[in-house]
């Protein structure tokens, strides 16, 4: 069973078996040096520890006795009152799909690429750029921009030159 108690410097609480009842440690916060208390009685009326045949005290069940069970500690995070204190915790970054549905106008950008827009052997580039700029609306344009760009074709095993569109917009 182990022996929890408080680091009297700096109040971190600290789990120790009761073996070391009695013996002086060094607190793994402060520093400072700590005499092990001795377990604390247990209460009145409580049954007693199962014993097996040679007298030795046996845990309740086996999960008690298991390493999960000893290595459990509570313990508390110790407050610098000098500093303000920092958030242990971040929120992470929303998903792009999410940011984009936002309804403040924030700078975006979207490009679209020429073989996105080919289907079933009818190229409709074009048509999806008059789309995606409608949509936006002139008004919140900034600028589009065409690009070229190389990539390698599976089926051929070859380099081949392709063309996308570039649109910065306020949405």
């Amino acid at each position: 069973m182990d022996i929890i108690f408080n680091c009297p410097e700096c109040e971190q609480e600290l789990a120790v078996d009761n073996s070391g009842a009695g013996s002086e440690i060094e607190c793994p916060s402060c520093g400072g040096t700590i005499v092990i208390p001795e377990p604390p009685a247990p209460p009145v009326g409580a049954p007693p520890a199962p014993t097996t045949t040679s007298g030795a005290h046996q845990p309740i069940n086996a999960i008690a006795s298991s390493a999960a069970a000893k290595v459990e500690m509570h313990l508390k995070v110790p407050i610098n009152k000098d500093k303000p204190m920092a958030s242990l915790i971040s929120k992470p970054p929303l998903p792009l799909e999410a940011a984009a549905k936002e309804t403040d106008k924030k700078t975006r950008v979207k490009t679209i690429r020429h073989t996105d827009c080919i289907e079933v052997g009818h190229d409709r580039f074009d048509e999806m750029i008059s789309n995606f700029l409608n949509k936006v609306g002139e008004a919140n344009i900034i600028s589009v921009t065409p690009l070229t760009y190389t990539n390698l074709d599976i089926g051929t095993q070859k380099l081949m030159t392709e063309y996308a569109v570039m649109i910065v917009y306020r949405g």
